[in-house]
């Protein structure tokens, strides 16, 4: 699922995405608040909220993050969060005697397809008129310093407001209603979000080979159960070979190749499939299958052991692991959303088997690359050999469904990138090839 950031440390809006049951993670933006209107109150809470979310944006590789912008506005006066308990005293004293407009901007950030959009609500608020006694009361039971306007509608400020207009949530901080929308632009679904985490739990974890936090739907145990199913699916339908001289020299090549890789939590399994396809592929838990056709391209054990080391890096970052759970949101989607027995959730069904042979991301095999040739290196083969084997496959002329072509592109730009790798630098030729894919 899409990880969500907010870049916000209010305990209001962390309260309100928690109730409707949305992940997220807190990060607080940095970014200078203006409270100055120069076109509209509109115009300054969303570009308050985007230089928010901006700030955040900028220091992530991934996710959607969401900034945030409260004002109260009043007469032509802006009103934000109280220096101190003297000036909300003040500011509480100045809006009882008025009606007052809530404004709230929010603007949402997607890392991944660089994406912007922003937007904002407002609500008309009336409050009676408060008494120095009950402004004292109030702040004895609340703390008013972190509320634009010093008070709070959804507990005991709401026993001071006679009635509004608009949206409730924008009072307290967060829009729900507009964020619903706005993410729904995204392709984020929020009740297929919350069925998800709800069906499966949800933890983060830090990454060693991808060097930051990762947000699971699994842990250890569910991946490796899952890996297991999935296997099972893989060897119905292509079979083992009973060549049993090959099958021990690639578990031995790969059993090196685990020992030194960055994910120590799990048994690898390393299984040689009857089959001419050029291809090898990998699953959550550790299992990996490289079809027959490929070891029979390999001209030596640094080829293979590239190969393999390259899978291995798919496990070690959860590559896998990753597209099955985006297959998985996909098919509850279909499930949610059509009858059982619609054509369509068949298909969704088999999802996570079918995801198996399906592109990683570019990015996800320029990391799978580097991993393979520390991996080899510290195993005691030639990274070379990557290099080699990526070079007959640029040369492969015949392209078979589910081919090692197919589900592992550019392949001249990762020949480029693990050469400046292996040598600590590129040439002309691979400068060319970068800069040309």
């Amino acid at each position: 699922m899409r990880k969500i950031i907010l870049a916000s440390a209010s305990p209001q809006r962390q309260a309100l995405l928690k109730q409707v049951g949305v992940r997220f993670k807190v990060i607080k933006s940095q970014a200078r608040e203006k409270r100055r209107i120069i076109s509209s109150a509109a115009d300054l809470v969303k570009q308050n909220a985007l230089a928010k979310a901006r700030d955040v944006a900028k220091k992530q590789s991934s996710g959607i993050v969401l900034g945030c912008d409260t004002i109260v506005v009043c007469g032509k006066r802006i009103i934000g969060k109280p220096k101190n308990l003297a000036d909300a005293t003040r500011i509480l004293k100045f809006l009882s005697r008025r009606p007052q407009w809530v404004y709230t901007g929010l603007a949402v950030i997607d890392i991944d397809h660089k994406k912007t959009f922003t937007d904002f609500e407002k609500t008309k608020v009336f409050m009676n008129r408060l008494s120095p006694r009950e402004i004292r009361g109030y702040f004895k039971k609340v703390s008013p310093l972190d509320k634009a306007g010093a008070f709070d509608i959804q507990r005991y400020g709401g026993l001071f407001i006679s009635k509004i207009e608009g949206c409730f949530y924008n009072v307290v901080g967060l829009p729900l209603a507009k964020l619903y929308q706005m993410l729904q632009k995204f392709g984020v679904h929020i009740f297929t979000f919350i069925l998800l985490f709800s069906l499966f739990g949800c933890h983060t974890e830090y990454n060693v080979a991808t060097g930051r936090e990762d947000w699971l739907l699994y842990d250890t145990e569910k991946e490796i159960n899952l890996g297991q199913a999935v296997s099972k699916e893989i060897e119905k339908e292509y079979k083992p070979t009973e060549d049993y001289g090959l099958q021990q020299k690639i578990d031995d090549i790969g059993q090196k190749i685990a020992a030194v890789c960055d994910r120590q939590d799990i048994n690898y399994r390393f299984k040689v499939l009857d089959d001419e396809t050029i291809n090898a592929v990998s699953l959550p838990g550790g299992y990996v299958y490289l079809f027959k056709g490929l070891t029979d391209k390999a001209e030596n054990d640094s080829e293979i052991a590239g190969v393999i080391a390259h899978e291995v890096g798919h496990i070690v970052a959860k590559h896998s692991m990753k597209k099955l759970q985006a297959a998985l949101g996909q098919t509850l989607m279909n499930l949610l959303l059509i009858p059982t027995r619609n054509a369509q959730a068949i298909q969704g069904a088999n999802a996570a088997f079918i995801s198996v042979f399906l592109a990683y991301s570019r990015e996800d095999e320029f990391l799978a690359d580097s991993l393979a040739a520390k991996y080899t290196k510290l195993a005691g083969y030639d990274p070379q050999g990557i290099v080699t084997f990526l070079e007959k496959l640029k040369d492969q002329k015949e392209i078979r469904e589910f081919s090692y072509w197919r589900t592992h592109p550019y392949i001249t730009e990762r020949i480029a990138k693990i050469r400046g790798q292996i040598r600590g630098g590129i040439d002309f030729v691979d400068y060319i090839n970068l800069s040309t894919e």
